[in-house]
């Protein structure tokens, strides 16, 4: 069934360059399955309403958990202002009344609820904060563009993508939106930087192919974030960007190695061998990513926090870069290649373990959790690594 929405009233603050029709417009569209409205008397007689306030900042996720919901106003805690309610038409006048910010009895037939009623985890972005929702204001405009960006990013991730490239990529994604640069644009850039790596590599310039692999792995943080905060993820932006990013990295190693002349075996293992040993060892390790998430209701990453602490440092592209620019910069590139190799190696053989760990879970006491769905988990025993991992806003300090 079409659910039909309606926004009361707007803000005139635009944050990321949208304003907050527009914004709630390309939300409700990324959800799917709602018709927006422009007037009350567009409403249909009978069927779901989900009313709006034009005055608060939603996310995503926040519209799609209210959609769930039945007759029950969604209130902004710290102002005790009312932000949207789901209805039903015989409700409807009652809800009007408190989203528009009029007193009235809808207490009584439409049951108040807080973000914190809302589905917390988000195996998505791998994190575990209750769905966004905040007041907006001239005052604040800062404030929330830095708490949306916050919120785009993965809690659990590569060490470089979760500590180092916070904070200036927020500050090109603020340059990429005020230049109007669409996410498949700085993706396309990250390609070319992607194919310019492969040829410096092979031919051994190994310091100027980390240059551009480098900035193409910035780039890849940018353009999600950029497709978040200014609603602008389509299917084929994140089948483009997710293609790329799964392809490249292997070639870059194996292309690193055919650069290297004479070296010499290491543990039995030739040249030739070794690029055999990065491939199995990458597609393994995606393969196990791909198979864990039917165990349950997690992620290989989000299953307990042993598991996210091992995703800093897990052999994918950015960790392998480190390894690989210590090396050139030591003017010891076959060192970067066997290490990134055996590393790979070395991972891989841990998600098996984890894979085996879970299905003997999974057999043992049903569906896999992730310990970040834990309702008390802020408090509990993992505390500790849910201030780094229940959100990247906790890492870095904004």
């Amino acid at each position: 069934m079409t659910i039909h929405a309606l926004i009361l009233g707007e803000t005139p603050v635009k944050l990321w360059g949208l304003s907050a029709t527009e914004r709630l417009r390309r939300q409700l569209q990324e959800t799917g399955g709602v018709s927006l409205v422009e007037s009350a008397a567009e409403l249909p007689d009978s069927g779901p309403v989900l009313l709006l306030s034009g005055d608060f900042l939603f996310e995503v996720r926040t519209l799609s958990a209210l959609k769930e919901k039945a007759n029950v106003l969604l209130l902004h805690p710290a102002s005790d202002g009312v932000a949207a309610a789901m209805t039903d038409a015989a409700n409807l006048d009652a809800a009007m009344t408190r989203v528009a910010g009029k007193q009235g009895t809808a207490e009584s037939t439409l049951n108040v609820i807080t973000p914190d009623d809302l589905v917390a985890f988000n195996e998505e972005l791998k994190s575990a904060q209750a769905p966004f929702l905040e007041q907006v204001s001239v005052q604040r405009k800062q404030e929330l563009e830095s708490r949306l960006y916050g919120n785009a990013y993965k809690g659990i991730t590569d060490l470089v993508t979760k500590f180092l490239w916070p904070r200036p990529a927020s500050k090109a994604v603020h340059v990429a939106a005020s230049l109007g640069m669409s996410p498949n644009s700085v993706t396309s850039i990250g390609l070319v930087l992607v194919i310019a790596a492969c040829y410096l590599f092979l031919n051994g310039h190994y310091l100027a192919g980390l240059v551009a692999g480098w900035i193409m792995t910035f780039l890849d943080t940018v353009d999600g974030k950029l497709a978040r905060v200014t609603v602008q993820s389509t299917q084929f932006g994140n089948l483009y960007d997710h293609i790329i990013d799964l392809v490249h990295p292997p070639f870059w190693y194996i292309y690193w190695g055919m650069s290297l002349t004479g070296l010499s075996p290491v543990l039995g293992f030739d040249q030739q061998q070794m690029y055999w040993l990065i491939i199995i060892a990458y597609v393994l390790g995606r393969v196990v990513e791909g198979i864990f998430p039917l165990l349950g209701h997690c992620g290989l990453f989000t299953w307990r926090p042993f598991d996210a602490w091992f995703r800093l440092v897990t052999a994918r592209r950015n960790p392998c870069l480190i390894i690989l620019t210590a090396c050139a910069l030591a003017g010891r590139p076959d060192w970067g290649f066997i290490a990134v190799t055996f590393w790979s190696v070395v991972t891989t053989l841990l998600l098996i373990i984890r894979l085996l760990q879970g299905v003997i879970a999974r057999l043992r006491g049903g569906p896999l959790e992730s310990w970040l769905s834990d309702d008390d988990v802020a408090n509990g025993p993992n505390a500790g690594a849910f201030r780094i991992f229940g959100s990247t806003r906790g890492a870095y300090g904004t």
